[in-house]
């Protein structure tokens, strides 16, 4: 596994590295698939399609996703 840096403001930052292990791992993840693949000949919307489809998949629904960024805007 490599490691890349990504500019984000202070407060992203921040909340990631309060997260717990499990949801910076899940967000790690998010990201491998956001760039993964033919990126550059696939507009946004079409990468966060494709995203959605695999998360859902994968038994990410919208609830499950809501309290997920409800646990993580609690901390």
């Amino acid at each position: 596994m490599a490691s890349i840096i990504l500019q984000v403001d202070e407060e992203i930052k921040a909340a990631f590295e309060q997260a717990n292990p499990e949801i910076q791992k899940q967000l790690s993840h998010i990201v491998q698939l956001f760039l993964r693949g033919n990126l550059y000949d696939k507009r946004l919307t079409e990468v966060m399609a494709e995203i959605s489809d695999k998360a859902q998949q994968r038994g990410l629904t919208p609830e499950i996703l809501q309290d997920i960024l409800d646990d993580d805007n609690d901390q």
